[in-house]
């Protein structure tokens, strides 16, 4: 597969790997972890996970490093997320060495597609937890199938290319209180319809405001938002925000760093303050913005790095980046080794 597959090329889409990896829990306990070729599932019509979204997800690459050793990163924060997310549907979601061994399992079995070193490609898994079996009430499920699929693919967006984003007022991503600090299905389909409009008119995703004032910010549809200004790199915190791995990692490599790091709400005013912007998250690692149009109050704000990454953003980057391919070594314990 690696000698003929043209990884430059892989975009971040689907495509179909060996094996997929499933279990289900059923009268209190998990199945045994089963490996199939089929990446098609049977539940039923009825489950509650497609009537009332009783589902949750999460998302992890494997890197392939310099030294020919595949790598996990941070999997056990995963496995954590998904359980939170889990424990405010009401499902059960497997504990953390489950999780682990699936997810191992899953790239252990798909080895040949993780994507040569310096390719610019990884390979991402895809971890699902759905409320199955049969029912009409809306009460939580008494089963659920978890299972961990796995597809190769390249940057969702480069860093080396700052890109646009849109703010929309007239849209909420999730509701106060709601479901927004949770990787939950519901949240990505409120936000799909501005999501598309924002791109077809030309920008990278849409930068949501605060559900009930819209005066903060929250995050980018698909991942955290930051702002640096001098040596301080700043990120919103809400109870609507999903507590980004990617980003919790990024503060504690800008505090080794000796920067001022702050979680906190952030006033939409602060955007004619910063010197760099960008968001942050597994799929789009780390994304420079170098403009923030808001249309509803006739306004545009534009930072240095057009066309490219500020000096700052690529320097958190390139840390993170040499830790989960093992140029650097990983002085916080954040990697797990196939």
């Amino acid at each position: 597969m690696k000698k003929t597959m043209d990884w430059s090329k892989i975009g971040f889409g689907y495509i179909k790997t060996n094996t997929m990896i499933t279990c289900l829990y059923s009268d209190g306990k998990w199945s045994e972890l089963q490996s199939n070729t089929d990446d098609n599932i049977s539940i039923s019509a009825l489950s509650a996970s497609l009537h009332y979204g009783l589902q949750a997800f999460e998302g992890l690459k494997a890197y392939m490093g310099a030294d020919g050793i595949v790598r996990l990163f941070r999997p056990d924060e995963n496995a954590k997320r998904l359980q939170s997310s889990a424990g405010y549907l009401g499902m059960v979601a497997p504990d953390t060495e489950l999780f682990i061994k699936a997810v191992e399992m899953a790239v252990r079995e798909n080895i040949d597609f993780v994507p040569p070193f310096g390719s610019g490609a990884t390979l991402y898994i895809r971890p699902l937890l759905l409320g199955v079996g049969p029912q009409i009430g809306l009460d939580p499920s008494k089963e659920f199938l978890f299972l961990v699929a796995v597809t190769p693919v390249g940057g969702y967006n480069d860093v080396s290319g700052a890109t646009k984003v849109v703010i929309d007022r007239d849209h909420d991503r999730a509701a106060p209180h709601g479901t927004g600090c949770y990787k939950v299905g519901g949240n990505y389909a409120a936000a799909m319809m501005s999501g598309y409009r924002a791109k077809k008119d030309g920008y990278s995703s849409v930068l949501y405001l605060d559900p009930k004032e819209k005066r903060w910010i929250d995050e980018c549809g698909t991942s955290n938002f930051f702002g640096i200004r001098g040596n301080s790199y700043i990120t919103p915190h809400s109870s609507s925000i999903l507590p980004s791995i990617t980003n919790k990692s990024i503060m504690t490599i800008a505090e080794s760093f000796g920067m001022d790091v702050q979680k906190r709400p952030v006033e939409i005013t602060e955007l004619d303050s910063f010197d760099e912007v960008g968001s942050c998250g597994t799929a789009v690692v780390i994304s420079p913005i170098y403009q923030i149009d808001d249309p509803a109050e006739h306004r545009i704000y534009t930072y240095k790095n057009a066309g490219a990454a500020g000096t700052t953003s690529n320097k958190l980057y390139d840390a993170l980046y040499k830790i989960q391919f093992g140029i650097s070594p990983d002085t916080f314990g954040w990697i797990n080794t196939l």
